[in-house]
């Protein structure tokens, strides 16, 4: 059953048989907005090109990153599957990012997830977008995070997973940015470690 999650909450990502997630899944979704007025809506909706992004942190130092044109993580254990231009139809994920968190290196301690305009729309001009958590084995879906009530933001710092021992866990944390690409972000994200 997944849990729809407010900005700062926290999920644990061990199973409810005791057991741990192995490969989890960050899925991203949206759709451009319909423009406004006669005129607009019938040159329809306007083509958003938004990236997901993972930067992978070892003590509050970025390490790594798993974005449009790094698609893999150096040490192989976290993969993107590739960019969208253009968003889609609202049937599921337009981008993922599957990390494989039994292969994550020790020193990893957390995997920031983020989400940018790199056309620069601001979030006013997407509809229906969000990002979910899914297990990879069984497909379902953990956690959800929506993008609610649009906003002149050109990013969102989504959601992390992080270390704690030997146990993972996801926090949401929804917080709008500026910026086109996840360097952009880099101070905003600095905050929420």
């Amino acid at each position: 059953m997944s849990v729809n999650l407010n900005k700062g909450q926290q999920i644990s990502l061990s199973k409810s048989d005791g057991g741990t997630l192995s490969v989890v899944r960050m899925g991203l979704g949206w759709q451009a907005a319909q423009r406004k007025g006669f005129l607009a809506k019938l040159a329809g909706a306007r083509e958003i090109d938004l990236d997901a992004s993972a930067v992978l942190f070892a003590d509050k130092q970025p390490v790594d990153v798993v974005f449009f044109q790094h698609l893999t993580s150096d040490d192989g254990s976290v993969h993107h599957s590739g960019d969208n231009l253009v968003g889609g139809t609202g049937q599921g994920d337009d981008e993922s990012i599957a990390v494989d968190l039994r292969r994550v290196p020790p020193h990893i301690d957390q995997i920031v997830f983020t989400v940018n305009s790199f056309t620069g729309q601001t979030f006013e001009e997407v509809q229906n977008a969000y990002c979910r958590l899914l297990d990879e084995k069984t497909g379902e879906e953990l956690a959800r995070y929506t993008l609610t009530g649009g906003g002149r933001h050109t990013a969102q710092i989504m959601a992390k997973v992080q270390r704690s021992g030997t146990t993972w866990h996801m926090a949401a944390l929804g917080e709008p940015a500026t910026g086109r690409t996840f360097q952009d972000l880099m101070p905003a994200i600095s905050r929420l470690l």
